[in-house]
């Protein structure tokens, strides 16, 4: 169910006034995992069982963990690990290694069929897999008591806004309010429902407008002058952040008209003067998961300056390779780590020139995230590498990447608005009734009149 559906407009009305209506905390949480059951099981209805599976075995996990003592402890945690990462690997990176291991399979054995599995990666399930295992490690270092009703615990682990994409939540932050009865609260509705508005613009509006031109500079790049794919490669850029902070965005929103608060995912990601900065901003639960779960784990930066390279290698190429199985994901991951590892990043200058440099850093750093995504967005290496190739070959030619020239500045006009409204987000209007009714009318109208309603599903959700 998508996100920017009319189905989704009808079930997120529903399930919300229903939540209001209960009175009872306990038929809050059956309504909502229910609810959340059937947002997921309207992608593909049968993985739910993949998911109930594993959430079994992290709740029975985390029971035994917290009556457990010693050794047995550590255990039952490796137990969930397994389950958690076992299901993953087989669904998403099975085909992969064998695809990786096959020219050395027929140089051993010449004309033998290779056993690639015909199969679907279950929605989100990177997400869901990161979410459930930060609760069995929270609940054996000790910071999160165990969860024993059952359900809440699902509901931990499947709640709808935040089931596909993220962002990726911690047990302290959620499980609490999961236990509160959350009162009707005006301003959480208003700043909810604001909030899914601007998420539905930035998807509708500009992520898949941005979709038309890139598309079609990433299937001609042969025949396209460099400037044309230099403007596909920078629209690229903001393709997949209005997409996926988009996606937040409505999850956030529907979460807040309940109540109920997730975390941040993204705090202006672009306006940062270096790769390691951009990490502090871009995909915010993502990153601290593998801060907190494998970099500090392998030693961080407290084993010296080598061994903190290494283990920074290691955590973006793990990152890369969460995000697809596929060798261009791990490129991406390394090129980010490597400059996180060998490169300062820059603080801010308090000088009176300070605001020149960061810009000038800034829009370098922009430049390196922007050829950086050519192997995010690419199918192959080699493809990546030709279109880095052909930007940089100064391939001259008439500028076109599939729409009119007034069409294309048209995107640059919504992009420059969307980051002013991104850069300047406190939202007074909410306290003022016109305000917010003239901001909520203007969204609707724009968003109905200028979005691309195509049933795009957002980029992250083949992860």
């Amino acid at each position: 169910m998508s996100f920017i559906s009319l189905q989704f407009l009808v079930f997120f009305m529903v399930v919300t006034l229903s939540y209001y209506q209960l009175r009872n905390q306990r038929m809050r949480i059956s309504l909502l995992l229910a609810a959340s059951c059937y947002f997921y099981m309207a992608f593909v209805p049968k993985y739910i069982l993949i998911l109930g599976g594993t959430i079994v075995i992290d709740y029975l996990a985390g029971l035994q963990i917290a009556r457990s003592t010693g050794k047995s402890r550590k255990i039952w945690l490796i137990v969930s690990i397994i389950a958690n990462v076992g299901v993953l690997a087989f669904f998403k990176y099975f085909n992969f290694l064998l695809r990786t291991i096959e020219p050395l399979i027929h140089w051993a054995s010449p004309g033998t069929d290779i056993p690639f599995l015909n199969i679907l990666l279950p929605i989100g399930l990177s997400f869901h897999t990161f979410q459930a295992m930060s609760y069995t490690i929270e609940v054996y270092r000790g910071k999160q008591p165990v969860e024993k009703d059952f359900l809440t615990y699902a509901l931990y682990v499947m709640f709808y806004p935040q089931l596909v994409a993220g962002p990726i939540e911690r047990p302290q932050n959620v499980l609490p309010q999961l236990h509160r009865f959350q009162e009707y609260d005006r301003n959480n509705v208003r700043e909810g429902l604001a909030r899914m508005l601007w998420g539905l613009f930035k998807k509708a509006v500009i992520a898949d407008r941005l979709a038309v031109m890139v598309d079609y500079c990433y299937n001609h790049t042969s025949t396209l002058s460099s400037g044309s794919l230099l403007v596909g490669a920078i629209f690229y850029s903001f393709q997949i952040y209005c997409d996926f902070s988009g996606y937040c965005d409505i999850g956030i929103g529907a979460a807040k008209v309940m109540g109920i608060r997730l975390m941040e995912n993204f705090n202006q990601p672009y306006i940062s003067s270096s790769i390691s900065q951009f990490w502090t901003r871009w995909h915010i639960s993502l990153s601290t998961w593998f801060r907190d779960y494998v970099y500090i784990p392998l030693g961080g930066n407290r084993l010296g300056e080598k061994r903190r390279k290494l283990n920074v290698m290691f955590v973006f190429l793990l990152s890369g390779l969460w995000h697809g199985a596929n060798w261009t994901f791990v490129i991406w991951g390394g090129l980010h780590g490597m400059l996180t590892a060998f490169l300062p990043g820059k603080r801010q200058d308090q000088r009176r020139n300070s605001f020149l440099r960061n810009s000038f850093f800034t829009l370098v750093n922009f430049g390196i995230v922007t050829l950086f995504w050519v192997f995010f967005r690419s199918p192959s290496i080699k493809e990546s590498l030709h279109y880095l190739n052909r930007i940089f070959s100064r391939t001259g030619g008439p500028f076109y990447i599939g729409l009119k020239i007034e069409e294309v500045w048209g995107s640059v006009v919504l992009i420059v608005i969307m980051l002013l409204r991104e850069r300047f987000r406190k939202s007074y209007f909410i306290q003022n009734g016109l305000a917010y009714a003239s901001y909520f009318a203007v969204l609707v109208i724009v968003s109905y009149m200028l979005g691309v309603f195509n049933e795009n599903q957002f980029i992250y959700f083949q992860f």
